[in-house]
């Protein structure tokens, strides 16, 4: 691994956004920064975060505490995770493979994307030669359900511990920022995890005709898929694109472990609300039965400790990290991880929590209600 070097002047996990522009081709920050339609969720998944307010505590004793966090029986230093991302050779050539060492640098748990630039066992190794961080494998069941049980065979194998399984894309939405740049996606049958995987059941719509309903959603997953998906394994199952109560119940009743609140960074569905929105509402109707994490819009670590306070358990990282990847490497990955850290520390000192668990509601300020005194 060539070395890097993180530039003067970053002090802030939004430093590297300039830089990785500077850094990126036009299409490869297209496909990062962009989102689907108008980006209009893109921007309220910061705006909300904006919105909330941190009640700060003084004078509180702190006789000790800590950042840590256990999920599905794996202990993590800190609750902020890589979230999965496909194409880290955008950002550098060694990709994927130095993202896991970047991650491992910062202690941090990293899920490892299906459409990786290198295959799920190549990414493990390179965790194994480094500094180990705890690896989970993001899941989407392909049409070729045979296929689809043979990369949950080799993701077991390969140590990896959860299968993240992304529910909120069953269709490749319009990105109108990636069209506008020239982006071209790759083919699902040249992803190095997907190599042999046939795709010849994907229509090519002509215009004027349907593009969804020419027999490509009658191999979309559904719900039968995940209790099947069930029998298969024994490792947790986390479920990532979960924005209705409804949905997390569902999940729920058909063996899932966890639940993962995201809107997919808004490059989905434009205009379904920020994650951290839809959170309070996930985490009231899941009420401890099982983890709930939330990514979309976490910039800083104050972001962090808001959606701790409204009920997650951990959050994941998404652009931030492969900003820092393009510009510096696996210490970029390193670094936007260890202030993201730093910051989520400092917050929680000053509104009186010592460890995670005293993380809650309290936190988030609230105006005093009409002729309330003390």
């Amino acid at each position: 691994m060539r070395s890097f070097e993180i530039p003067p002047g970053v002090v802030a996990p939004d430093d590297y956004e300039p830089l990785a522009r500077e850094r990126l081709s036009p299409q490869a920050w297209a496909y990062y920064a962009g989102g689907v339609a108008d980006e209009t969720t893109i921007g309220w998944n910061r705006e909300a975060f904006a919105r909330l307010k941190l009640a700060s505590r003084v004078l509180t004793a702190f006789e000790s505490g800590g950042t840590g966090v256990t999920l599905f029986g794996q202990h993590f230093e800190h609750p902020i995770l890589l979230a999965p991302a496909a194409h880290h050779a955008l950002a550098v050539p060694e990709g994927e493979l130095a993202t896991v060492v970047g991650a491992g640098g910062a202690k941090a748990g990293m899920v490892v994307s299906t459409e990786s630039d290198f295959t799920l066992e190549e990414i493990a190794q390179a965790a194994r030669q480094s500094s180990r961080p705890s690896l989970w494998f993001q899941l989407y069941i392909q049409h070729d359900r045979g296929f689809t049980a043979e990369l949950v065979k080799r993701a077991e194998a390969a140590g990896y511990g959860a299968l993240v399984v992304t529910v909120d894309a069953p269709i490749h939405s319009l990105r109108n920022r990636e069209q506008r740049a020239g982006y071209k996606p790759t083919k699902l049958s040249q992803h190095p995890n997907l190599r042999g995987l046939h795709t010849s059941h994907v229509a090519e719509a002509a215009l004027g005709e349907s593009l969804m309903f020419r027999g490509f959603l009658d191999v979309a997953t559904r719900w039968a898929d995940i209790a099947w998906l069930r029998s298969l394994t024994s490792l947790p199952i986390l479920l990532k694109g979960i924005l209705n109560p409804e949905d997390a119940e569902t999940a729920i009743r058909h063996g899932v472990d966890g639940i993962i609140v995201s809107n997919h960074g808004g490059r989905v569905l434009d205009t379904v609300p920020a994650s951290i929105e839809a959170l309070p509402a996930v985490a009231r109707r899941i009420a401890g039965r099982v983890p709930v994490l939330m990514d979309g819009g976490i910039r800083r670590g104050t972001d962090v400790l808001k959606a701790l306070a409204l009920g997650a358990s951990a959050v994941l990282v998404g652009r931030p990290y492969l900003y820092g990847l393009a510009v510096a490497g696996p210490a970029g990955v390193a670094h936007v991880l260890h202030l993201l850290r730093c910051e989520l520390e400092i917050a929680m000192v000053l509104t009186g929590c010592a460890t995670l668990d005293e993380i809650g509601p309290q936190v988030i300020w609230q105006p005093e209600a009409p002729g309330e005194t003390q």
